[in-house]
């Protein structure tokens, strides 16, 4: 249904993001994640996808889904991607900041990253975030934006996917 994937890669308390060089995220921290390809499921492709943006190979038993986030916007219409976060062990040695294709990847503080005054990360991560990190729930987050700033948002959890 949805054209992207992302993932937030937890290890303690911190979070492995990509500052992006490329629209539409240029210049902001952001999970990991990308386009779905053809004939591949959201789990293939997030899997793929830090793969090929971090170069850790994370298994698909360490990565969660956690729902979906979408959003209807003024400047591009109605959009969304599947939402995954992925833990790793706190002795594996990943050094940053690392330049990439992609971006500079580097480790964030969890307070950091969910700071009100954090204008480095996305408007709906901060909302969406708390969610996906503690939660054992999926759920649908759904922003409306207008002039590139969030002027609504809900989520509820998503029944399709609850978990005992």
């Amino acid at each position: 249904m949805f054209k992207y994937t992302i993932c937030f890669i937890k290890q303690g308390s911190s979070i492995l993001l990509i500052n992006r060089q490329n629209p539409p995220n240029m210049g902001h921290w952001n999970g990991v994640g990308g386009k779905i390809e053809v004939q591949e499921a959201p789990l293939e492709s997030v899997a793929r996808e830090i793969q090929e943006e971090t170069n850790l190979t994370i298994s698909k038993e360490q990565i969660s889904y956690k729902g979906v986030v979408s959003w209807d916007s003024d400047q591009s219409g109605t959009n969304g991607m599947y939402v995954f976060k992925a833990e790793i062990d706190e002795n594996l040695n990943y050094e940053t900041p690392k330049q990439t294709d992609e971006g500079i990847l580097d480790w964030k503080t969890i307070d950091w990253v969910l700071d009100e005054n954090n204008l480095g990360i996305g408007q709906m991560i901060p909302k969406y975030l708390p969610a996906v990190l503690n939660e054992n729930h999926c759920y649908i987050h759904h922003f409306t934006i207008e002039n590139k700033s969030v002027i609504s948002y809900e989520h509820k959890e998503d029944t399709k996917f609850a978990r005992n």
